[in-house]
């Protein structure tokens, strides 16, 4: 299970933990996860949680004696792929994604605008290259906020705002969103299209369409469809826009699930480029003669962004049509996205 659904579902089963000594029982337990491989160098073995608790404390002290992988406290196998990608900024790389994400907020244009949103929340600030976004230093229990009831905003982070941007989508035109999940990108491609045209949302997960399905509705999209198989095969050739948010190995998003970087495999990120290309290529399907495909990750590996598209291109006979997006994590700044477009 996913460390915050665990918890999660921990807290439900145990009501009496009061709302301070939940901040500190996830901020321990995310920070040991983060640095659990570090941790673990200092332990005696087997390891246990308990002995991972007792070393908490001081376990960043006196470490130049450790590999780079374990002062930075990542898989010597991906330690290495980063080190390979970005070999002078791998160790900070690293250490961004051991840091807490900043929690971003997109403006529904449809409804309000950046600095609508910022005149309810003016604790936060607008983020550097999004015109929709909002940064927020501290936690705020959005959800129970009139303005999120409302449908005036959405929690997405920056550089998936900048991905979804990559649509350019006009009043319209038809566009697919691929894996589409809970809807994210597709509402921040809404607001462009002014409620013309149409938006589709594909996706084999019928749990995370349920939820985009509850998410068009307070944002007020009502340009926008939810496909099963039968509709979408309709739709082959149709398309003015595809988007390929593909599944991947979330490397350039770990500081939000930090024990995903545990669970990480170079087996896995065979299996996922292998999914990413099957993917593609059935989406390619849906894109009518002229129209776009836009191919997006939250990926910091070069095997699942560049040379993908190189794949692409040398496959299917496409060009890119614009500068590919591309993201890294720092400090207190957005996430690690991947984003390119490419035409026939």
């Amino acid at each position: 299970m996913p460390l915050d659904a665990y918890l999660a579902k921990y807290f439900r089963a145990n009501k009496a933990v009061g709302s301070k000594d939940r901040r500190v029982i996830c901020d321990t337990l995310y920070t040991m996860i983060r640095w659990q491989g570090l941790i673990d160098a200092q332990i005696d073995k087997p390891t246990s949680w308990e002995k991972r608790l007792d070393a908490y404390p001081t376990f960043r002290e006196n470490i130049s004696h450790f590999p780079k992988h374990i002062q930075v406290s990542f898989p010597k196998f991906l330690y290495t792929l980063l080190n390979d990608a970005y070999p002078d900024r791998a160790d900070t790389l690293c250490q961004a994604l051991n840091t807490p994400a900043p929690t971003t907020t997109r403006a529904n244009l449809l409804k309000t605008s950046q600095e609508e949103l910022l005149k309810v929340f003016p604790e936060a600030i607008p983020t550097s290259h999004s015109k929709t976004g909002l940064t927020f230093k501290k936690k705020i229990n959005f959800f129970a906020s009139p303005a999120f009831k409302a449908g005036h905003f959405e929690i997405q982070d920056e550089a998936s705002q900048l991905v979804a941007t990559h649509v350019k989508a006009a009043p319209g035109d038809h566009v697919l969103d691929f894996c589409a999940g809970a809807g994210g990108k597709t509402l921040a491609i809404a607001p462009q299209m002014q409620g013309q045209g149409q938006l589709y949302l594909y996706d084999i997960r019928s749990h995370a369409l349920l939820e985009a399905k509850k998410r068009l509705k307070r944002a007020g999209v009502q340009n926008a469809q939810i496909l099963d198989d039968d509709k979408l095969k309709k739709l082959k050739g149709k398309m003015d826009w595809v988007l390929v948010d593909a599944p991947c190995s979330g490397t350039g998003t770990l500081r939000r699930n930090p024990d995903m970087k545990w669970k990480i495999t170079p087996e896995m990120i065979e299996r996922l480029v292998k999914t990413q290309r099957e993917i593609f290529e059935t989406a390619l399907d849906y894109v009518k003669p002229g129209g776009t495909i836009v191919y997006a990750t939250c990926s910091i590996l070069p095997c699942e962004n560049q040379d993908q598209i190189v794949y692409f291109q040398k496959h299917f006979n496409l060009k890119t049509k614009e500068p590919a997006f591309q993201s890294l994590p720092a400090v207190g700044e957005m996430d690690g996205f991947f984003s390119q477009s490419l035409v026939s």
